[in-house]
């Protein structure tokens, strides 16, 4: 769980000279194994919207290891990521479709994804731009 994670600020110096930008800082980078370390079971959602973030390495009979992993380990009780190369354009139309059948109209999670797929399925036919979606509970 060491090979996947999040980069944020301050990681590409990071990696590139193996110390964080300033001392004290933290490195910007994020591994699925610290965030299985986490205390997350107070979080309902979440969302890792850029491009396979669903993804992960398959380890004999124990399963996909990963962010998705990682995140459940740690105790959220829905994710939501991608499984492929998502297009921009449509991947911010799904998000604003399910938050707004999230928060706006008071849909579960699941009832606003597929809320979310389904207006988007009817103006993108083709898969490539709504099922690269996948929520996890």
């Amino acid at each position: 769980m060491i090979r996947s994670g999040l980069l944020l600020a301050g990681a590409n110096h990071a990696w590139k000279t193996g110390r964080p930008l300033r001392p004290g800082m933290e490195d910007g980078i994020l591994t699925a194994y610290e965030i299985s370390q986490m205390n997350l079971r107070n979080t309902e959602l979440v969302v890792l919207s850029a491009c396979e973030t669903g993804l992960g390495q398959i380890e004999g009979n124990e399963g996909v290891y990963g962010l998705q992993r990682a995140f459940k380990i740690a105790g959220a009780k829905y994710l939501l990521m991608s499984l492929w190369k998502v297009p921009d354009g449509p991947t911010q139309e799904l998000m604003q479709a399910f938050y707004e059948q999230w928060l706006d109209q008071g849909k579960s999670i699941p009832d606003a994804f597929r809320a979310a797929q389904a207006q988007l399925r009817a103006k993108y036919p083709n898969p490539l731009f709504w099922a690269g979606f996948v929520l996890v509970e």
